[in-house]
């Protein structure tokens, strides 16, 4: 019973530590996105903060979506469908695919 309960708690936790690490990403994103268009705004003639809350929540909806449709396929989010949802966002991250074409590249290589 004791085993139970300690597993129940860590997937729990993990659970809480999950979720916290997607909404603090998705603030990142909202941020990163919204920044980058200050000046294009600006430019354009609309107003700073509507600039910057269209691209941010734009840019929030494409994760949001990704994760949804993670999430369908077997009602579960894993470390690697969290990261593969923000890798779009973020152009310097690597996703699983990237890593698995890069890697047969490099066997490649050393054939």
């Amino acid at each position: 019973m004791q085993r139970q309960t300690t597993k129940i708690r860590r997937n729990n936790m993990n659970s809480i530590t999950n979720i916290w690490n997607i909404l603090m990403r998705i603030v990142a994103v909202f941020a990163a996105n919204a920044l980058a268009v200050i000046g294009a705004g600006a430019i354009a003639g609309i107003s700073v903060a509507k600039a910057m809350t269209v691209a941010g929540l734009s840019a929030v909806a494409v994760v949001v979506e990704k994760l949804a449709r993670a999430f369908m396929d077997d009602g579960k989010l894993t470390r690697d469908e969290i990261n593969a949802a923000f890798s779009t966002t973020d152009k310097n991250a690597v996703t699983v695919q990237d890593a698995a074409v890069e890697s047969r590249r490099k066997r490649s290589k050393t054939v």
